[in-house]
């Protein structure tokens, strides 16, 4: 689960299921009690129907929550961690992040900054979109050094900048899921 949409879908599946939880964050379900083995397998069949599947690999559900985390942070909070991202990352998960970076990479072949960097340029695109805040504020909003990096940045993932990006009639983001 990485959008709040996907949240949603799975607590209306886990109630229509009647299977109890605790809560749902961003990747994980925590269950009030252990389930059976047939409501799990029902509970995959249905989430499977929605393109979700379920993990119960430690490392990928590991994986899920880092990804989770940073999807959190840019794309649904207003506020950056008033520490660096890797102090952060680590004590929200409680893991060193040497040991998440060196997983992370080794999973999905990318590092977390990349997976960062790719995140911040789709909410750059947004923010263009909604064209509520010029690139100065939209740099500061996403703590960016200054606009030249942000383009700088913008046009490396891209092959655009910010300005021809906002110019264009037929603007084209990708799904957070595919990132």
């Amino acid at each position: 689960m990485v959008s709040l949409r996907c949240k949603l879908l799975v607590k209306e599946i886990l109630q229509d299921l009647d299977i109890p939880y605790q809560r749902i964050d961003l990747g994980e379900v925590l269950m009030t009690k252990p389930i059976d083995q047939e409501k799990v397998e029902n509970f995959r069949k249905v989430l499977l129907k929605y393109g979700l599947e379920l993990i119960d690999d430690k490392k990928a559900v590991l994986i899920s929550q880092i990804k989770g985390v940073i999807i959190e942070m840019i794309h649904y909070s207003e506020d950056e961690p008033v520490v660096n991202f890797s102090t952060f990352l680590s004590d929200k998960l409680s893991y060193n992040y040497t040991y998440l970076s060196n997983l992370f990479s080794e999973i999905q072949g990318s590092t977390i900054e990349q997976f960062i960097i790719l995140h911040k340029i789709e909410r750059v695109k947004e923010l263009i979109i909604y064209n509520e805040l010029n690139l100065t504020e939209i740099a500061w909003k996403l703590h960016y050094s200054s606009v030249a990096h942000l383009s700088n940045q913008f046009k490396k993932i891209t092959g655009l900048t910010p300005s021809y990006f906002k110019a264009m009639a037929n603007k084209k983001r990708e799904v957070l899921e595919n990132l």
